[in-house]
């Protein structure tokens, strides 16, 4: 691609929280950065910085992408650019990628240490590799889907390390958006023996249907709200695998992951923020609008500020989205 005013860079990054993490996925990741165009840390200046996640099944390498007729994300930030909607920035984009499609950003013992990976070693990484400001006023992190969820989440339990939050269509209410996926994962059981069963043919299918993909999604979600290193796949599903039957204490601990639930218990953290911006489509398929309807309900009764929208659209190519929260962004983190 080409860019007037930014560069990508492609770096490897190597995690300590990640060593040994249990689902045997790599420690060491490529994390693309982009930095301004000539930037070096021996010229003195310094630049805020964005963490951008990929929502699941997807890494950092996915905003490089070429697609039709849609700017990738450092096309889209040149553009900003070019028009003066943003300045200079440096915009990293973490792998938290694992076998099981995705992590949550979360620390699991199915998964490994993600929040970990990101909070504490990347952004060390990043202030130490990278000509940044080291300052949470000029960090932020965004994302969309499940990167909108891993944003608003480690957003509200860490406003000492970010100070601006975007959240595109994130992960919420999970009664709605989560529930709805549970038959398939049940059917999958049935059919293949078990979740045993299951994984073996998830992972050696040479085709994974869309159907396949969202059983596997709940699978996954219970690696990081229901982990159980005593089980199989490391893993505790919160319905009876035969009756399908909601096990109430699984559940539960769900829930406790759930921002509509978060947000009290993280009032305070939430009001350090400087920026913290929401949307959802209001065709979503994961019904994720009536869980962003709800949070902004509780938002409002808890006095936090905040910014939201709610557009007449899917939870599908939203990216041109970030055209709208990166201004705000960058109006929050902008050197002083």
């Amino acid at each position: 691609m080409r860019l007037q005013h930014f560069e990508v860079r492609e770096e490897v990054f190597r995690s300590e929280s990640l060593l040994g993490n249990p689902a045997g996925d790599p420690a060491e990741r490529v994390v693309p950065v982009v930095v301004p165009a000539g930037a070096s840390a021996g010229s003195g200046r310094r630049y805020p910085v964005l963490f951008v996640l990929a929502g699941y099944t997807s890494g950092g390498r996915s905003f490089l992408n070429w697609q039709a007729w849609t700017p990738s994300f450092p096309e889209r930030l040149d553009r900003l650019r070019a028009v003066g909607e943003i300045g200079d920035v440096i915009a990293v984009f973490p792998d938290a990628f694992t076998i099981y499609g995705g992590s949550q950003y979360l620390n699991s013992t199915a998964t490994g240490r993600y929040e970990d990976m990101l909070v504490k070693d990347l952004v060390a990484w990043v202030d130490a590799r990278f000509p940044s400001i080291a300052d949470p006023r000029h960090r932020a992190i965004l994302g969309k889907s499940s990167g909108g969820y891993g944003a608003l989440v480690l957003g509200m339990r860490h406003p000492d390390v970010f100070s601006a939050v975007a959240c595109h269509s994130g992960d919420m209410y999970f009664e709605y958006c989560y529930r709805s996926d549970f038959p398939r994962l049940l059917r999958q059981l049935r059919k293949r023996g078990g979740l045993e069963g299951f994984m073996k043919f998830f992972l050696e299918a040479p085709k994974r249907t869309g159907d396949l993909v969202l059983a596997m999604d709940v699978v996954a979600m219970a690696a990081a709200y229901s982990p159980n290193p005593a089980k199989p796949w490391r893993v505790d599903l919160p319905f009876d695998p035969e009756t399908g039957e909601i096990l109430a204490a699984v559940w539960k601990r769900w829930l406790e992951h759930d921002p509509v639930e978060l947000a009290k218990k993280h009032a305070d953290n939430l009001k350090k923020l400087r920026l913290l911006y929401l949307d959802c489509g209001s065709e979503d398929q994961f019904h994720l609008q009536y869980g962003l309807r709800i949070l902004l309900s509780r938002l409002r009764t808890l006095g936090i500020d905040h910014v939201a929208e709610e557009y007449e659209d899917d939870h599908t190519d939203v990216s041109y989205r970030y055209e709208r929260s990166l201004p705000l962004v960058w109006n929050c983190i902008r050197p002083d």
